[in-house]
């Protein structure tokens, strides 16, 4: 920490760069709200800095750098270490991977360690290579942080780190989406654009532990489609999930008619599909965090939740969080939250608590004093 108070922040943002995940979700409202606190200098750095800078505002106290590499090894081993020795920095903040070189202080936010406790959900290669640089990294970290109870417990004991070296510092959600819904100019647009009516909605990218193939055959199963729903399923493919392939594949037309998958939607498109939809679905196997069901709670739509990892944490879904491995009680509760009516008072009391606890800018305040605890050690 310089002699004037000011705290060098540096953030590494390649996520930025790629596909869409959970993590740039973090940085982005996390670092927009970290720009209030006049004592920060920000240094946020990505390869395509133009695309960044959409996220960010022009503000006094932040500075964007450019990677010279887009490949991560290079990025690791070359622009980073050269970046904060440039910019004499203070702090560099990473996503579960830090640098070799090792000159500054060092903030690890490891999001979920879910290769561990699912095995068969990923690779082999993937395990082995995440397991020692999730590791290394954790024990390297000054600062410590992870977004969930379920996920703290999981890097305490696979890495063997002391719980009190590790933060929770959950997400929040946007204020956008406490603001008035506009049910039906939505469900308007959405009639218009898509030709959709009744929406049955799941927002995640496509993995096998994500758990499309177990809403694709309860509606199915149910023959929604013969009540006029549409299921939706917005996000990219990250991971092959070739039983949904299959069964898609054979479907006949006039049923395949009612499955619409989107890949890239703008975040204003995705929150018209949000407010349009009858029913959120999110019917993961396993979640470091889980941000899609909040975004719907909190626009006060209808959800039906997993209750698996830390999405056990949203227990004001009440009785529509549930045991997604019970086939017959999904098929029971989505029918039920289909056909039956959720009281507006309801919906509106579990917004009011996603709104009272996941807030980004607690989240950001706790993060601060985090910092500021730490370089008075």
């Amino acid at each position: 920490m310089k002699l004037n108070g000011t705290i060098k922040l540096f953030a590494d943002a390649h996520v930025f760069d790629n596909e869409y995940q959970g993590s740039r979700t973090f940085i982005k409202e996390l670092y927009n709200c970290l720009l209030k606190k006049n004592d920060l200098q920000l240094y946020i750095a990505a390869y395509d800095i133009d695309n960044l800078k959409q996220y960010f505002p022009q503000a006094a106290n932040i500075v964007f750098l450019k990677y010279k590499y887009r490949n991560s090894v290079a990025r690791l081993l070359f622009d980073i270490p050269m970046l904060i020795k440039k910019h004499q920095i203070d702090y560099a903040h990473f996503q579960y991977i830090t640098p070799v070189t090792k000159n500054c202080r060092f903030i690890v936010t490891t999001h979920d360690v879910l290769f561990n406790d699912f095995p068969g959900e990923f690779s082999f290669l993937f395990r082995k290579t995440k397991n020692y640089l999730y590791r290394a990294a954790a024990r390297k970290a000054d600062i410590l942080t992870t977004v969930s109870a379920f996920s703290k417990n999981a890097i305490q004991r696979y890495f063997s780190i002391p719980p009190q070296n590790i933060t929770v510092l959950p997400h929040g959600v946007n204020t956008v989406f406490f603001e008035p819904n506009h049910k039906e100019q939505a469900k308007e647009y959405i009639l218009r654009q898509y030709g959709i009516e009744k929406c049955i909605l799941f927002v995640s990218r496509f993995e096998p532990r994500k758990n499309h193939l177990v809403l694709l055959k309860a509606f199915l199963d149910l023959e929604l489609f013969a009540q006029g729903y549409h299921l939706v399923f917005i996000g990219h493919k990250s991971m092959e999930t070739p039983a949904v392939d299959l069964l898609l594949n054979n479907l006949p037309e006039n049923i395949r008619k009612y499955i619409l998958l989107v890949d890239k939607i703008t975040d204003e498109e995705l929150c018209r599909f949000y407010k349009a939809a009858s029913v959120f679905v999110y019917p993961s196997k396993a979640e470091g965090f889980g941000m899609p069901p909040l975004e719907a709670g909190a626009l006060q739509i209808p959800v039906l939740c997993s209750n698996a990892t830390a999405l056990g944490d949203f227990t004001f879904f009440g009785d529509n969080l549930i045991d997604i491995s019970n086939y017959n009680h999904f098929k029971q509760k989505l029918s039920g939250i289909i056909n039956g009516n959720t009281s507006n008072n309801a919906l509106s009391t579990i917004a009011a608590t996603i709104q009272q606890n996941y807030c980004w800018q607690k989240t950001a305040d706790q993060f601060y004093q985090l910092l500021k605890q730490n370089s008075m050690s």
